[in-house]
């Protein structure tokens, strides 16, 4: 277009050398005309640039846009085409199904019948152990009650008995030394007294010395009338030279039970029914017979304080 324009120019600058004014004046319009005509076409050619630009870059848009949705149609496919597959896997297992469904459906039933059978038959063990577990927690319970309350009237029967002990030992002091020993085992007290602070020998008559301290010993007593006595009369093993008055030393050692217990009854306070006389012989020595020093030991009265446990008895056998 350019060179057209151009062209007209060289052509109009020659001719107007050679032509007349008029044809020049029609040269110079048509060149303006043509002129015209180039700028008019550039700008045609401008927009029709810019519109060809815009539509390449539409073009890429949609190009892009079509390869970006044949890609999802192609996903979509594979997951119609997998879902497609496990249609007609389910559609043939539930033609399956429903095929064999009367036999299934009364199989199941039954089974179901079955099972409710059982979960009722546990349902019934069950209650009947939580039943008898219930039963087991409260015995428990009221043992455990009957448990505390013996401890604690074991407790309160030893804290008794200690002082009981000690009482007798304040009792007694002014014997100790003289063959009188106090103590306390197993939960019971033992008062020893030897033949030496008692009785002559061979003889149940208590000279005064030791009856003094039987009477003492029966003040505490006294003050105590919960407390069971018996009393035992022991000998060493030389055999009874006596008189002929008694059959040997174990009658000798009941005699001098019998006489510490007649002793014992002078005392109005205390309970004639809580007394016991016993004889026990030579068979019960804590020492050796085979020195003086062992056999007096063996010849002695033992005085043994127990509790009475009727109530320790009473919630052992509760329990």
């Amino acid at each position: 277009m350019k060179q057209l324009v151009l062209a007209s120019a060289l052509v109009v600058a020659s001719l107007s050398s050679c032509v007349s004014p008029k044809i020049y004046k029609d040269l110079e319009a048509r060149h303006e005309a043509l002129k015209k005509t180039n700028k008019s076409l550039q700008d045609e050619n401008e927009a029709l640039q810019a519109g060809k630009t815009q539509l390449e870059t539409d073009l890429n848009a949609l190009q892009k846009n079509y390869d970006q949705t044949l890609s999802e149609r192609d996903k979509i496919q594979n997951e119609y085409n997998a879902l497609k597959t496990n249609y007609d896997n389910l559609k043939q297992s539930y033609d399956a199904l429903e095929k064999n469904s009367s036999a299934a459906i009364a199989k199941n039933v039954q089974q179901n019948r079955e099972l409710l059978a059982q979960l009722e038959a546990k349902e019934q063990a069950l209650a009947a152990e939580n039943s008898r577990l219930q039963q087991l927690k409260n015995e428990l319970e009221a043992r455990s009650k009957r448990v505390a309350e013996l401890e604690r009237v074991i407790a309160q029967k030893d804290a008794t008995m200690h002082a009981l002990k000690d009482a007798i030992s304040r009792a007694l002091t002014d014997f100790e030394g003289k063959g009188l020993t106090v103590e306390e085992r197993n939960g019971k007290v033992y008062i020893s007294m030897e033949n030496k602070l008692l009785f002559s020998s061979g003889s149940w008559s208590v000279g005064t010395e030791g009856r003094k301290a039987v009477q003492q010993l029966g003040n505490v007593l006294a003050e105590n009338p919960e407390i069971a006595v018996l009393i035992e009369g022991h000998t060493d093993n030389v055999p009874y030279q006596g008189n002929g008055q008694l059959a040997g030393n174990w009658d000798l050692s009941t005699k001098r039970a019998t006489a510490i217990v007649s002793i014992l009854r002078e005392n109005p306070g205390i309970n004639p029914e809580n007394l016991t006389a016993a004889g026990r012989g030579e068979f019960a020595p804590v020492a050796s017979n085979e020195t003086t020093e062992g056999r007096a030991k063996n010849r002695r009265i033992e005085v043994i304080l127990t509790p009475k446990l009727d109530e320790i008895t009473k919630l052992l056998n509760e329990m």
